[in-house]
């Protein structure tokens, strides 16, 4: 890869939400800064985003929760991407979620977490400090 690749972002809506809003405004967010984003669709099976993300050769997935299912979708999505060696893949997690569930999703594995109000900038900023730079030798 050289130096101007560009971050491969899936965004996914895992679960039985049916709202999708805020993640395509994170795809376009992610989009107008310059990353490549696959956007999976609502009701994805962990799964089926493990599978995307293997075909797709993505750096970063972002999961979109709202429906309260994080405790039970995101361990699933970190243990399959454990067991498909996919360990360098940085997972966020964006939705509601609530202060007390934070450290749990962290100890499965995820880099960051977004709750409603992060600014996109943040986001983006995040992804680019967190994916190491590509084919770049310092």
């Amino acid at each position: 890869m050289t130096s101007s690749a560009k971050i491969r972002v899936l965004v996914a809506k895992p679960g039985l939400d049916g709202h999708d809003r805020g993640a395509k405004v994170i795809a376009r967010a992610l989009r107008d800064a310059g990353m490549e984003v696959i956007y999976t669709g609502l009701r994805q099976t962990p799964e089926m985003i493990v599978s995307a993300a293997l075909q797709e050769d993505v750096q970063v997935i972002g999961l979109s929760i709202l429906s309260g299912a994080h405790n039970a979708i995101v361990p699933r999505v970190m243990d399959m991407l454990r067991q498909n060696k996919m360990d360098d893949v940085l997972v966020i997690v964006g939705g509601i979620i609530p202060d007390q569930d934070i450290p749990n999703l962290k100890q499965a594995g995820v880099a960051g977490i977004f709750q409603p109000g992060t600014s996109m900038d943040e986001i983006v900023r995040f992804i680019r400090e967190h994916v190491p730079s590509q084919g770049v030798t310092t």
